[in-house]
């Protein structure tokens, strides 16, 4: 067996769609193949895509199956994860399990939780087809350990650890002069949607700046809504790491988040982070002193600012590399030379 193998990502999130998952999977596929493994995406590129739902800025792929199995033909890959329960991954689902192939999924996605924000269709419904979704996985991974719990208690099967990194290159301390915004200036990253509940945080009774970068389908009425706030737009690479390191403390309102990339490359950057008590920010935080954890945001928010301190931040953060995580996501696949599974601890992970 040679110690390099063919890995198949399939996902319905990508560009230019911007957010953790699509993150996640491309920064994945650069270790991978720092580490001398070959990665191809299954990606909504050159399919006709509809709206998605009550979200019309994501675009959902309209597969076919014939597509994907020329694919596998060519690539002839060793493993096949599929990242997301969209139609792309439906479509691969069937695939692998008509042909008989073992291939592991990840549950990136609080999905129930944000359908019923959206609709008020009951969590269960949704997690019931889920748990069809994951069920023929050789492993489901999850970026928590307390997700892991959850999941198995709601009867997923082989739920297995897939944490994540930051890019400590990119993300660290910088200049805060440059921004002139009144402080302390309290900082949101992300979607501007109503499963992140940014209105929580722009509610906020607390003097100084409340700065906004993302966008999404919740901006415009947030905006007029709060009139005093900052809202940036997106901001990517040098200038997101400038605009994290210049504010003040980093407020995380999400209540569904099964991780939060961006409260590591705040950290990374050497702000504390707020955040309600939930899972995502538990896990990363727990007991440290990088920020603080309430259901009272504004006691949360007060107390990060106070305990500030960049260089314990910044260390807490480095407790979280990609090149890990990379290992770990391998560690997981099922790997299987002419489609006959393999006992993952067989896998070649160097």
């Amino acid at each position: 067996m040679s110690d390099s193998i063919r890995i198949l990502i399939v996902t319905d999130a990508w560009r230019p769609q911007v957010n953790g998952v699509v993150r996640t999977l491309e920064t994945l596929g650069q270790n991978l193949t720092a580490i001398g493994h070959e990665v191809r995406y299954f990606e909504p590129s050159g399919f006709r895509t509809v709206p998605c739902p009550t979200y019309p800025e994501i675009r959902l792929a309209l597969p076919t199956g014939g597509k994907l199995g020329r694919i596998i033909e060519d690539f002839r890959p060793h493993a096949i994860h599929i990242a997301t329960e969209g139609p792309l991954g439906i479509t691969a689902r069937r695939y692998c399990t008509r042909h008989g192939l073992a291939f592991t999924t990840s549950f990136h996605t609080r999905y129930p939780e944000y359908v019923h924000a959206r609709t008020r269709i009951p969590t269960e419904l949704t997690y019931r087809l889920l748990r069809w979704f994951h069920g023929p996985a050789h492993r489901v991974m999850v970026a928590t350990l307390s997700l892991r719990d959850e999941l198995s208690a709601r009867g997923f099967n082989h739920v297995e650890l897939w944490s994540r990194g930051v890019n400590l290159d990119l993300f660290h301390p910088r200049a805060k002069d440059w921004l002139t915004l009144p402080r302390p200036i309290w900082l949101y990253v992300g979607r501007v949607a109503v499963e992140k509940n940014v209105a929580a945080f722009l509610s906020l009774d607390i003097a100084g700046t409340k700065l906004v970068i993302g966008d999404g389908p919740q901006l415009d009425e947030l905006r007029a809504t709060y009139p005093d706030a900052v809202f940036a737009g997106l901001k990517f690479g040098e200038d997101l790491a400038k605009y994290y390191a210049a504010c003040d403390v980093f407020v995380f309102p999400s209540r569904t988040d099964t991780f939060g990339l961006v409260i590591v490359e705040a950290l990374a950057s050497g702000i504390p982070v707020a955040a309600f008590p939930v899972q995502g920010p538990a896990d990363i935080i727990g007991d440290a002193p990088v920020g603080s954890l309430d259901e009272d945001l504004r006691a949360a928010a007060e107390r990060a600012l106070q305990s500030s301190d960049p260089e314990a931040c910044r260390r807490h953060a480095m407790r979280y590399s990609w090149e890990t995580s990379a290992r770990q996501f391998l560690s997981n696949l099922a790997y299987q030379p002419d489609r006959e599974l393999v006992p993952t601890d067989r896998l070649a992970t160097s």
